[in-house]
C-alpha cells in the first residue's frame, strides 16, 4: 500500500467517524457548554458601563475629525475644479556636468556613466555622461516652482511623498528639462488638503520624458 493510500483510507475512516452518533453524543454536551458561555461573557462584556463610555468618546474623536476648517474646505472647493487639468508648465532648466558631479558627491554615487565623461564617450551607448535619476527627481521643487509657495493661502507645503516614479529615458549632461503638472485628485482634510498630480519632466528637443511621477502635496491651512 503507497503512503498516498493510507492517508486516503484514514481520512475516510476519520469522516466515517465524525458522522456517527455515538462521537456526536459524546461531543455535542460540551460544545452546548462552551456556547452558553461564550454567549454569556459577550452580554456581559456588551452591558458593561466602562464600554458605553469607550464607545462614547471614540464616537466623540471621529465626529471632530470629520469638522474641516473653513479655510481647508474653500481651498478644495477651488482646486477640485481644475482636476484634470494642467496646473503648471515651468521653465527650462539646464542639467550641466557641474550639477551632476555635485549630486554625485553629495549622494556618493559616482558610477563613471554620470562623472567619468572621457570613458563615457567612448563606452556608453549615449556618447556622453547622464544625469542620475534620483537627480531629475530631486529637481522637481525647483522645476515645479513649489519652492516659491504658489498657493498664497497656505501657512506651510509638505512633500507628503510619491504613488509611483519612472524614468523612460536619461538627461544626457548640457539637456535642458522642465515640468509639466496635471492635478490628478484632490482629497480634504480638518485643516490641510493633498494634491495628488502627475508630472512630466520633459527634456528639450526630444520626445521622451526623462520622468513621470505622480506626487502627493500637503497644503496646510
Amino acid at each position: 500500500m503507497s503512503v498516498v493510500e493510507y492517508l486516503k483510507g484514514r481520512e475516510r475512516l476519520l469522516r466515517k467517524q465524525l458522522g456517527s452518533v455515538e462521537l456526536k453524543s459524546r461531543f455535542e454536551p460540551s460544545l452546548r457548554v462552551l456556547s452558553e458561555r461564550l454567549s454569556q461573557t459577550i452580554d456581559h462584556t456588551l452591558n458593561t458601563p466602562w464600554l458605553g463610555k469607550f464607545a462614547l468618546l471614540l464616537e466623540r474623536e471621529q465626529q471632530a475629525e470629520a469638522v474641516i476648517t473653513p479655510e481647508a474646505k474653500a481651498f478644495y472647493n477651488k482646486w477640485c475644479e481644475r482636476i484634470g487639468q494642467e496646473t503648471h508648465l515651468g521653465d527650462w532648466l539646464l542639467i550641466d556636468q557641474d550639477r551632476i558631479n555635485q549630486f554625485a558627491f553629495v549622494t556618493e554615487d559616482n558610477q563613471w556613466i554620470h562623472t567619468d565623461v572621457a570613458r563615457a564617450a567612448k563606452e556608453s551607448p549615449f556618447g556622453t555622461t547622464i544625469a542620475h535619476g534620483f537627480l531629475t527627481l530631486a529637481m522637481l521643487p525647483k522645476l515645479t516652482q513649489s519652492t516659491n509657495n504658489p498657493y498664497p493661502e497656505a501657512r506651510m507645503l509638505v512633500n507628503y511623498g510619491m504613488n509611483t516614479v519612472r524614468f523612460p529615458y536619461p538627461v544626457k549632461s548640457g539637456s535642458k528639462v522642465r515640468a509639466r503638472t496635471q492635478l490628478k485628485q484632490v482629497e480634504v482634510s480638518k485643516r490641510y488638503v493633498d494634491l495628488i498630480s502627475e508630472i512630466k519632466i520633459e527634456i528639450q528637443n526630444s520626445k521622451r520624458l526623462a520622468c513621470v511621477a505622480e506626487t502627493l502635496l500637503r497644503i496646510y491651512l
